[in-house]
């Protein structure tokens, strides 16, 4: 992949992270052409997952790949949460749009998920460990939720001037 089809990743406190996502109208070329970007974009940027809020697109789509050998890719177009397990567990998270921050966060040890694939047909998919954790975490873009939220304000606030001052150091650079 070139870099010119790589996307650029929106990067925390941005206040486009909190946009909430509208449901994709039908899986078009548009879709279609954007989900190789956002998978590029993923795997140049080391991730697991990435939603398409990330990349100031703000509809429900989500890419993720947890496979070892970063070659099994899903798509996921207006997923909807149709079961969660009530046990949860606490595991740390990372986040491409807060770099370099890790936290602990509590999550559903399994979910049950519908939503379109990337040629817009419907599937269920029945995830457990870090699947499940990375879609939940994914759908969370879509809401307009970071993973910092879950975490205290003194936390957060912390993380924020971190990436802030990162920022600014960046540009003068």
């Amino acid at each position: 992949m070139t870099s010119a089809e790589l996307l650029p990743i929106l990067c925390y406190p941005d206040p486009r992270l909190h946009t909430v996502a509208r449901p994709v109208a039908q899986v078009d070329e548009r879709i279609q052409a954007l989900i190789p970007r956002m998978l590029a974009t993923m795997y140049d940027a080391n991730g697991i997952g990435l939603a398409a809020t990330q990349v100031d697109v703000h509809e429900r789509l989500i890419v993720i790949d947890v496979s070892e050998e970063r070659n099994q890719p899903m798509v996921l177009i207006n997923p909807e949460i149709e079961w969660a397990s009530p046990e949860k567990r606490k595991g740390e998270e990372g986040c491409l749009s807060v770099p370099g921050i890790y936290d602990g966060v509590e999550r559903s040890l399994a979910v049950k998920v519908r939503a379109l694939d990337g040629e817009g047909q419907s599937r269920v998919i029945e995830a457990e460990g870090m699947l499940a954790v990375c879609i939940q975490h994914e759908m969370d873009h879509l809401i307009g939720k970071v993973f910092v939220e879950y975490l205290s304000p003194l936390k957060r606030n912390r993380i924020k001037s971190k990436l802030v001052k990162a920022q600014r150091e960046a540009v003068r650079a």
